[in-house]
Order: C-alpha cells, then sequence, then structure tokens
C-alpha cells in the first residue's frame, strides 16, 4: 500500500487559513486569543504574560452604581464563580475562535456539556435521533437518564442519512452524530447532515472530540453544535476535565444560563491548565495527526493484524468523507488482532511497553486499551456484538512520541503474541 504523505508545511498552511474571521492564524489565536490590546487575555495583572488563576467564589462590586452597571448590561465582569470566571472567559474566547464560533460555553467535563446541551433544549415528549455509532455513554444518558423525563431516542446506523430521515417525526428536535466515531472512526457526510436538519427544521449536533478544530469544523458546514470533550487533544496532557459547546450566541445564551442553574463549572486551576494547553493545541495535533497516519499504515500491512479502523486508510469505508472533509485524521486508531480471542488480545496490550493501558485519548502520552474489558466489560455479548465491539479490538490513541518508537513498540507486542 502506497504511504499517504502528510506535508507539514501543507498543515501548517491549512491550520493557518483555517482561522476563520481573524487575519491571524490558527496557532497565533491559541496562543493570544483575541490580540485586542484591550482583551482579557492581554490585561493580566502586573503585566504578566501568562493569566493568573482567579481563586474567587465571589467578586465585588465598588458601589451600587456599578452593581448596576452589570445588571443592566453596560459591563461585562463576574458577579459569582457558578455564573463565570475571568479564566473560563479566556478560554471560552479562544475555544470560540478555533471552532470559528460566536460564543462557547465550557463544562466542567465533555459529558457535562452534552447534558447541559440536551438538558437545555429538550422537553418532556421531544425526540432525538443518533447515529449509533457513539460514545456509550452519550448513548446511556440518552437513553437511559433522558427517558425518564419524557425524551424519545431513536437510533439509526451510522450514515443511513434514508434512516434518520425515515426515523424524523414532528416531535424530533435534534439530530446527533460524532464524526469520527468513536471507536470506529467513521466519518459523517456533513453537507447531508446539515441538509437533513435543514429540510426538517431541525438542530444538529456534531461530536467532533476526535477531529478537533484544526481537522474539521463543523461550524463552517452549516452544523448548529460543536461539542467537545477538551480533556482530550485541546488540553492535550492527561490532566484536566472539561468540556465546550460552540455555536451561535443566541443558541448558547440559555444553554449558558441553565449552567448557572446545574453549577457544571470547571475550577479555575482546570481553566488555567487548559488555556496553557491550547497554546501548544496546533503544535502538537499535527504531531498526532502525523502519528496516528504512520501507525495506521504500519498495522494495516502487519500479518497479524485482521483490520484496521482509521479514516486515513483508502480501506476505510468513509475514507473518501475524511479526505474530503478533514485536514488530517487524527491520533485513535482501532484495530483487531487476527485469529485471537479476549485473552491473545490482552496481551498485546499488556505487551506495549510505551502506551499505557487506560480510557481517554488525544494527550501527550500514548495510550491503549481493549474495550471489551476497559468500557464493555459489564455489556452482554449480544450487546457488545449490536454495537460493533468485538472481543479482539485493540483502541490505541498516539501520543506524540516519535513515531518510529510507537511501531517498534506495537511490533515487538505483536510479535510475542
Amino acid at each position: 500500500m502506497k504511504p499517504i504523505a502528510i506535508d507539514p508545511v501543507e498543515m501548517t498552511d491549512h491550520a493557518s487559513r483555517a482561522a476563520g474571521p481573524s487575519s491571524t492564524g490558527l496557532s497565533t489565536q491559541c496562543v493570544h486569543g483575541n490580540i485586542d490590546p484591550d482583551s482579557p487575555s492581554r490585561q493580566h495583572a502586573e503585566g504578566a504574560i501568562t493569566a493568573p488563576i482567579y481563586s474567587a467564589s465571589t467578586f465585588t462590586f465598588e458601589s451600587t452604581d456599578k452593581l448596576l452597571d452589570f445588571v443592566e448590561g453596560r459591563e461585562q465582569r463576574e458577579e459569582y464563580g457558578r455564573y463565570g470566571n475571568p479564566n473560563e472567559r479566556l478560554v471560552e474566547q479562544k475555544l470560540a475562535a478555533l471552532d470559528n464560533a460566536e460564543d462557547a460555553v465550557v463544562y466542567s467535563s465533555g459529558m457535562a456539556a452534552i447534558v447541559g446541551l440536551l438538558m437545555s433544549r429538550l422537553s418532556s415528549g421531544d425526540e432525538i435521533i443518533f447515529f449509533d455509532q457513539c460514545y456509550h455513554r452519550s448513548r446511556e444518558f440518552c437513553g437511559k437518564h433522558l427517558a425518564k423525563f419524557g425524551v424519545v431516542t431513536r437510533q439509526v446506523p451510522t450514515g443511513d442519512f434514508a434512516a434518520m430521515e425515515a426515523a424524523i417525526t414532528p416531535r424530533t428536535k435534534m439530530l446527533v452524530s460524532e464524526s469520527p466515531t468513536n471507536p470506529h472512526l467513521t466519518c459523517v457526510d456533513l453537507e447531508q447532515f446539515v441538509a437533513l436538519g435543514k429540510a426538517h427544521e431541525i438542530e444538529t449536533l456534531i461530536d467532533a472530540t476526535l477531529a478537533t478544530p484544526l481537522n474539521v469544523r463543523p461550524l463552517d458546514h452549516g452544523v448548529d453544535y460543536v461539542w467537545h470533550s477538551a480533556t482530550k487533544y485541546l488540553g492535550g496532557h492527561n490532566d484536566l476535565l472539561a468540556g465546550v459547546i460552540s455555536g451561535r450566541k443566541e443558541l448558547l445564551d440559555p444553554i449558558r444560563a441553565l449552567r448557572g442553574c446545574l453549577g457544571s463549572v470547571t475550577s479555575p486551576h482546570s481553566m488555567y491548565l487548559l488555556e496553557r494547553g491550547l497554546k501548544t493545541f496546533s503544535l502538537r495535533m499535527q504531531r498526532h495527526n502525523e502519528n496516528g497516519q504512520a501507525v495506521a499504515e504500519f498495522l494495516h500491512q502487519h500479518p497479524k493484524i485482521e483490520r484496521v479502523y482509521y479514516p486515513g486508510l483508502p480501506s476505510h469505508p468513509t475514507h473518501a468523507i475524511a479526505k474530503e472533509q478533514m485536514l488530517g485524521f487524527g491520533g485513535l486508531i482501532t484495530f483487531t488482532v487476527k485469529d485471537a480471542d479476549w485473552k491473545t488480545t490482552s496481551r498485546v496490550v499488556d505487551g506495549a511497553k510505551i502506551a499505557r493501558i487506560a480510557p481517554s485519548l488525544g494527550g501527550t502520552e500514548s495510550l491503549i486499551e481493549q474495550p471489551l474489558v476497559m468500557s464493555y466489560f459489564h455489556y452482554s455479548p449480544e450487546e457488545r456484538a449490536c454495537f460493533g465491539i468485538a472481543d479482539n479490538m485493540i483502541r490505541y490513541s498516539c501520543g506524540i512520541e516519535d513515531s518510529a518508537d510507537l511501531i517498534a513498540d506495537l511490533d515487538q507486542a505483536l510479535a510475542a503474541i
């Protein structure tokens, strides 16, 4: 198989072009955010180049007149930590810019973000439609917990737009998908997805955690909401929990208001870590893309590998969609071991010396897991088969180590079985 070359110069140029309405490039926005000299991102205490951590639960006012300026909307500032924090505002500004969005709302985790969005937009009797390849906790929340409030969740085969349209009823309020999906890395045609939503006047949500704003910007295709687990590539160091919803300000205002009631805010320290991580996001993501492609190509030709799920490979069913929509294909790879049961597969996982056994993805360290054991252990064999989780499946998240070392490490782990 002929390798797919990822040109670092082209990638850097794309990152610059993808910067949205600002005249600055993506990496510049990651470091500086809004470079207006009066922006909070440029006005730190005592001239500090990094933002201090605002460890305050409440914020004082000099006078009643100053308080009236705030409550009547003449001054944007903080009042109480559950409604906002200067560290949070800075991060939201940067995340909105990266997604080419008018606004962004940060939450205490990725799951808190989707819970906040759905609780804000859905009422009893409403229906949502998911493509069936999705994060298992998203499926659990919608199918198990939202159902208690009278919200109906329907699932259809991923990428089957005829099935999705057939599932639409007058009560359908939202269409939901990941792109790429976890763990099968299926990419969804965003143009078709948006067209279907607009045709029926239904809102659309894309979980772009695996793609990140460097590789795809769903809002540019007309999607209403973009959801990221910022715990992953955006934070990038396996040291924080956060989530974000990006979109138009008019749509996000009620979502932000509900967050103030639910209390699913992130600590100032986590916001400090996320803002620090964003400064190197573009650089890290380029390495994740390069490592993911190199490792996927190695696995694709390995005699002990049955199948590789990676959208950067021509063998992937949605490679054409991915190539059309994405700059790079990320650092996550899923593969199955040929003629292996779950115990033999676990020996490959245990044999890896660089990658650590852990859930999650998108950090500087490479991680490896067996979905059967890590995330689907308590599901029945029939349920796992329904979700496409095979006993011999491994999910591998490439970090930013040298790709040659990652490949050598996987090679020796496979050689041991």
